[in-house]
């Protein structure tokens, strides 16, 4: 996906959706969506370079989702306090409050934000 590619938003959220219900955990599906929008989205508007999107599940007595979204910049994203009428600055607060996990992990070309959302095993 490239900056010019923000309708690829919704694109990844339909493919993400169709993997959760191919993985049989769609109790995931509402909150993935959400925080996987807010991550594409911000990879593709603070950075020039486009972005990559994963998402993988382990199993066991919980499954655990893993979404990660690579971009190509080395700056760090920063949560930022938006005012009630703001259009925009509450991806990552998002992220933070319902993501069992979250993080970013600078490499050598770029850096990763990633979540984890789990659910019980059927």
């Amino acid at each position: 996906m490239r900056r010019a590619d923000l309708p690829a938003v919704g694109e990844v959220r339909a493919l993400l959706r169709e993997h959760l219900r191919r993985w049989e955990v769609p109790g995931l599906v509402d909150t993935a969506e959400l925080l996987t929008s807010e991550l594409v989205t911000n990879a593709l508007v603070h950075t020039d370079q486009g972005a990559v999107f994963t998402a993988t599940l382990t199993g066991g007595p919980e499954h655990r989702l893993r979404v990660e979204v690579r971009d190509f910049t080395a700056h760090r994203p920063v949560a930022r306090q938006a005012t009630d009428h703001a259009p925009s600055g509450r991806g990552l607060l998002l992220v933070k409050e319902l993501a069992d996990a979250w993080g970013v992990r600078v490499q050598r070309l770029g850096k990763t934000v990633w979540f984890e959302l789990t659910a019980a095993s059927s």
